[in-house]
């Protein structure tokens, strides 16, 4: 086990010597050890001390609300973060050097043109019956790697429009993998307005938590991106590093359709929005366990590899016992 799930009002968690003690009412219904955890994924009226989530911090087990029936994230709390506050000076300023944030934006996109690639690639020989919008999502997704990768000198704004064309196509395309009965015809959230959508939305959201927790756990300010500019509450680094992995995302909730791991009668329609009914929701966390420790490990690793280049911009600064 790497993620506990909590999804039910009414239990109270307790702090029982390297263990999570999970009551309902008086009954005691389990014990978890801390060690065995990465994260705790919790909705609902949970009841924990702040011993717990004391000791959850110091073990490095990140612990994330999710609230309302449409599962938004309310809130993550995270342990003890890195102690070289250089780095996340370096990163301030590697923030605001537009040739770092546009090569950062380059490789990044290009990973995730590629990996879309993959997917309509892979689908269409899963589905030659969608072959025609498979192979002009193609075209055009190729087209624009082909930009990215000859054309120097590119700027952010120019890759962020070579993406949104690549990000239309590439709907056309998985749209189309789905059937109609769905009502899937497009990217869309808060809410979402579809089955589909939905658990896009939860995996996305749940992806986005660990790349903050990674980027964290390396050093760097979630909220301060290369790709994504700063904006009020959102974590633009978090955010840039799971713009490739939206692929392998996407591929995921295709699969769970197609196994039926997720079924339209999981499903309701509450003033627009579409809704993962509970017992939906528990065959959706734990097939997402499978998708969720790698794409951690991968975060955590690509975390690191930025927190090492924005480190080596700190070691070239000159030392405070220089002389003047």
């Amino acid at each position: 086990m790497t993620t506990l799930y909590l999804d039910r009002s009414g239990l109270d968690l307790r702090d029982d010597q390297q263990t999570i003690a999970v009551y309902e009412g008086d009954e005691r219904r389990q014990t978890i050890p801390i060690a065995l955890l990465e994260r705790v994924v919790i909705r609902g009226n949970v009841t924990l001390t702040t011993g717990l989530l004391g000791r959850l911090a110091e073990a490095g087990v990140a612990v994330a609300l999710l609230g309302g029936r449409r599962l938004e994230r309310m809130a993550t709390v995270l342990g003890r973060g890195h102690h070289d506050a250089r780095i996340r000076v370096a990163q301030y300023q590697r923030a605001r050097d537009p040739e770092w944030c546009a090569a950062w934006s380059r490789r990044m996109i290009h990973a995730k043109l590629r990996n879309q690639i993959l997917l309509m690639e892979h689908a269409m020989q899963q589905r030659p019956d969608c072959r025609t919008p498979l192979h002009h999502a193609l075209e055009t997704l190729k087209g624009c790697r082909g930009r990215l990768r000859g054309e120097d000198d590119l700027s952010v704004s120019t890759i962020r429009g070579l993406e949104g064309a690549a990000a239309a196509a590439y709907f056309s395309g998985y749209t189309s993998l789905f059937p109609a009965s769905l009502q899937f015809t497009g990217r869309n959230r808060r809410p979402p307005k579809d089955p589909v959508n939905a658990c896009l939305s939860l995996a996305y959201t749940l992806i986005h938590i660990e790349a903050v927790r990674a980027s964290h756990g390396a050093g760097l300010d979630p909220f301060i991106g290369f790709y994504h500019q700063p904006a009020y509450g959102r974590e633009s680094l978090a955010s840039d590093c799971i713009e490739h992995l939206r692929p392998t995302v996407d591929r995921w909730v295709w699969e769970c359709v197609r196994s039926r791991t997720v079924r339209t009668e999981d499903f309701a329609l509450d003033k627009g929005a579409c809704l993962l009914r509970k017992a939906g929701r528990q065959r959706f966390y734990q097939a997402f366990e499978n998708l969720a420790r790698p794409c951690a490990r991968h975060l955590r690793r690509q975390a690191y590899v930025i927190a090492r280049a924005l480190a080596k911009d700190a070691d070239e600064w000159p030392s405070d016992e220089a002389d003047p």
